[in-house]
């Protein structure tokens, strides 16, 4: 008898389907309550970080260069006040193979897979994830399937979306294309169960685990050059994978006094899932849209426990505008004469902002770049921009609509790093467990977990979970 292959019958098997394509049981983990072993699941990885460093170097990936963006710093303080602006750099993901920092996950998830004898990984992105894995199953020997949301119901497909599709291609992936909507993650169970192949999930514990090397690097490389640390690192947030691996990566490197910053182009009001949206926005990753639903509730993802957990991890958050952005890529292109692509600008638009508050002898590090191709340049997504009506022009980046208007700054002075408030998303992550847990009662232990989830105190996670009429047992 065949399965049922329905959107409802598929995901009832989610749990199986997971272990069968990772043989790593999720189950393991879990405790009573809410919680899980966290910290127990990434040690399921198995690899030590000298261990992934080499595997990462063998497969044309990591020791990337730690760049001086001397320019830039110049113009920071040119508009920050006296004795303020910090020493920016960039750690230049772009010279890894397939051109971003995702190949660090994919050079670990391919070899996991390699290792257990899988002949073929899967992997669901419409972004540099796919060509990250698809090369690197290129290089190992390995099938790949690239399950990819990649046009709208009237299959117009952004520029820089396009681009990826043909990249997986070129390295010889099969590329399965999907309208948007909620069926990506159900396709992509489904090819798992059907094929037998590796689970090359953005949210394993080897996808995050393999982005560690990458925190780990960046400090090493400032220590050595400086004899300190950084004192800020900045990372582009979007599902959370790229905050936590490198927060991770500074840990186990001891730069444990490193404040770690997501940042995120603001795309308040336009939904992520909605056909009419889709093509509204002028990136593709990055933006608020994909990075506040996981910030609140992680495990939204495709497995039954995401490995990134970024309120684990960030001190601060903060937005910028899509015309900020773009306007910091040409500014690294004039100014410092590297193009590179929108993903990793993001973050180097916030730390624009972010070191004009800081003392001249700090030093603050964009932990990634990557490649610019001719689907990610500034041009082609502008252009695609007016043609879905939005309005594209110079003035204050504060007046930008998302789906609407685009608005360069008029002066570089404009560009801000807007501070987003970490306790309403730590609010919304206790709702989100009493809501998906149907929680009524809480022990000493879910208490806990919370806590560590969230990093604040006993009274706030007891005072929040009061709010919503829970029991504190044992109180």
């Amino acid at each position: 008898m065949s399965k049922d292959m329905s959107y409802e019958a598929i995901n009832a098997r989610k749990n199986q389907i997971m272990k069968d394509a990772m043989r790593i049981s999720y189950e393991d983990f879990e405790w009573d309550g809410i919680g899980f072993d966290y910290e127990k699941m990434m040690r399921e990885v198995g690899y030590s970080m000298e261990e992934m460093r080499q595997i990462q170097l063998d497969n044309g990936v990591g020791e990337t260069p730690l760049l001086e963006m001397r320019n830039l710093t110049a113009l920071a303080r040119k508009y920050a006040p006296e004795g303020k602006g910090a020493r920016i750099f960039i750690k230049d993901e772009a010279c890894n193979a397939s051109g971003s920092f995702k190949a660090r996950r994919a050079a670990i998830s391919v070899q996991q897979a390699k290792r257990l004898g899988y002949k073929g990984v899967i992997a669901a992105t419409s972004g540099n994830y796919g060509a990250a894995v698809a090369a690197q199953a290129a290089m190992n020997g390995l099938k790949c399937i690239v399950v990819q949301e990649c046009y709208d119901n009237d299959k117009i497909g952004q520029p820089e979306i396009l681009e990826k599709q043909r990249i997986c291609e070129a390295y010889g992936a099969e590329v399965v294309q999907l309208t948007v909507g909620p069926e990506l993650f159900t396709t992509f169970l489904g090819l798992l169960e059907e094929t037998g192949y590796f689970n090359a999930s953005l949210y394993t514990p080897f996808g995050i685990a393999g982005v560690e090397t990458l925190g780990y690097e960046l400090a090493v490389q400032c220590r050595e050059r400086f004899g300190k640390h950084p004192d800020a690192v900045v990372c582009t947030n979007a599902g959370g994978g790229n905050l936590t691996g490198t927060a991770r990566g500074l840990i186990k490197a001891g730069a444990v006094h490193t404040q770690v910053i997501g940042a995120s182009i603001d795309l308040n009001g336009l939904h992520m899932a909605s056909d009419h949206d889709f093509n509204k926005k002028s990136c593709t990753t990055g933006h608020t849209g994909f990075a506040i639903p996981f910030v609140t509730w992680p495990d939204r993802s495709d497995c039954p426990r995401n490995a990134a957990r970024t309120l684990r991890y960030m001190d601060r958050y903060v937005t910028v505008k899509q015309g900020e952005v773009f306007y910091i890529t040409q500014a690294l292109a004039v100014l410092e004469g590297y193009e590179r692509g929108p993903a990793g600008n993001t973050s180097l638009t916030a730390a624009f902002a972010l070191a004009q508050q800081m003392d001249q002898d700090q030093i603050i590090i964009v932990q990634e770049t990557e490649y610019m191709g001719a689907g990610k340049h500034t041009m082609p997504q502008l252009t695609f921009a007016k043609q879905n009506g939005v309005e594209v022009c110079f003035g204050d980046p504060d007046t930008e609509v998302p789906g609407k208007s685009l608005v360069f700054p008029k002066d570089p002075s404009m560009i801000r790093a807007r501070e987003y408030d970490l306790k309403k998303a730590k609010y919304s992550y206790v709702h989100n467990c009493v809501k998906n847990y149907h929680m009524t009662e809480a022990t000493e232990q879910d208490i806990q977990y919370i806590m560590d989830e969230i990093r604040e105190n006993r009274d706030f996670v007891i005072n929040e979970l009061k709010k919503y009429q829970v029991v504190i047992k044992d109180a």
